[in-house]
């Protein structure tokens, strides 16, 4: 029997068909931006298209696309080193009225990547973002796209100034690493996106080798298409929530950060009595403590380790309780957050959540764990 000659036997999918085409994914994107954000862009036929998700601020293409769908809280500066990407983000900030919010400069390869002083001109930043260009080469660039099991989800239209960087991504956000290291808590979170999964163990193993212990690591995913990673580290001692800073089970588990957040369930129907039990407990402690009790949730902030058999000994006497002095969040070696729920699964239990917000011992976490969680299951 002859074999069907009909290449079209099969439904076709257009979707993805004109997805393929270089103008509709550039024109998708204009359209989503409009629709979804009220922006006007324009976006040369030979410039990277950004899909329309979260991610981007130095290097962040001709559109800033991501630095734009937070600006409505922030102030921004968007740093390049091409014309063409200068040229068009700044006829795109000037056609959307934004040129209060978002500052356009232009920077040069040898310049510093989080130039404070010499082109910003600012004392401290909330965060950068970063898309750094992946690769080393564009003999690189080209192996990796013929290795790929399957096609683009998109065009790429990228030229090569945005993609190809010498040492790739790894060099390029090695410098930001160092840059940070005599930044310190002038940039409160440095954070990156990073198109190699491999890339993401050696940057965690940099950072740990610079006494970096506070970061997160987490994924991009749309459906099942294309992947990306992320990476983000601080000086400060403010600490991430735990599903953001272990954000992908992609690398292994010694190179995740120090959990933020510990949850135990106590065999307890009534919240009021547990609640009562963590809010009588740490009001008879040397820390700030506030609880809400129309939420269950309350947040503590310790100056030192108070809880312990010996400090406790300690608190009982006048003379060591003055010398403790008052108590400075912002210089509290803890602060957490209790929060009591209903357990999901186990409908005669009630959860506990502890949130580590601040500070840069985690043993002191962890004991505070383990001492609240005993006196709430004790009788």
């Amino acid at each position: 029997m002859r074999a069907s000659r009909n290449i079209y036997k099969d439904e076709v999918d257009f979707t993805a068909l004109a997805l393929q085409s270089p103008e509709f994914a550039n024109q998708l994107t204009k359209s989503l931006l409009q629709r979804d954000f009220e922006l006007k862009v324009e976006i040369p036929e030979n410039r990277l298209c950004p899909p329309v998700v979260p991610c981007d601020l130095i290097g962040a293409s001709s559109q800033q696309v991501y630095s734009h769908t937070i600006l409505y809280a922030h102030q921004l500066t968007y740093a390049d080193i091409d014309n063409d990407n200068i040229r068009t983000s700044r006829d795109t900030v000037s056609a959307n009225k934004l040129d209060s919010r978002i500052e356009i400069i232009q920077t040069d390869p040898k310049d510093e990547l989080i130039p404070l002083d010499t082109k910003l001109n600012v004392d401290r930043l909330d965060f950068t973002m970063c898309n750094p260009p992946f690769y080393a080469s564009r003999d690189e660039l080209i192996a990796s796209a013929e290795a790929k099991e399957r096609p683009p989800f998109t065009a790429c239209t990228g030229a090569e100034v945005e993609m190809v960087t010498t040492g790739g991504e790894i060099a390029f956000i090695t410098r930001m690493i160092e840059e940070s290291l005599h930044l310190r808590e002038r940039v409160i979170w440095y954070t990156t996106m990073l198109g190699k999964l491999g890339s993401v163990s050696v940057l965690i193993e940099t950072l740990l080798e610079h006494k970096n212990n506070n970061y997160a690591v987490t994924e991009f995913v749309q459906g099942n298409k294309t992947r990306r990673w992320a990476i983000a580290w601080s000086w400060t001692d403010l600490r991430p929530t735990v599903s953001i800073a272990r954000g992908t089970a992609a690398i292994p588990k010694h190179l995740l950060p120090f959990p933020s957040e510990y949850i135990f369930t106590t065999q307890s129907e009534s919240i009021d009595e547990v609640s009562s039990k963590i809010d009588t407990e740490l009001s008879a402690l040397h820390v700030q403590w506030l609880w809400r009790k129309n939420l269950a949730t309350g947040v503590g902030f310790a100056m030192q380790n108070v809880w312990s058999r010996q400090a406790r000994r300690k608190m009982q006497n006048p003379d060591a309780m003055a010398e403790m002095g008052e108590i400075d969040e912002t210089k509290a070696a803890l602060g957490f957050k209790v929060q009591v729920k209903k357990d999901a699964i186990d409908e005669k239990g009630v959860r506990v959540i502890v949130r580590w917000l601040k500070g840069k011992d985690s043993v002191l976490f962890e004991s505070f764990c383990g001492m609240l969680k005993r006196k709430v299951e004790s009788t």
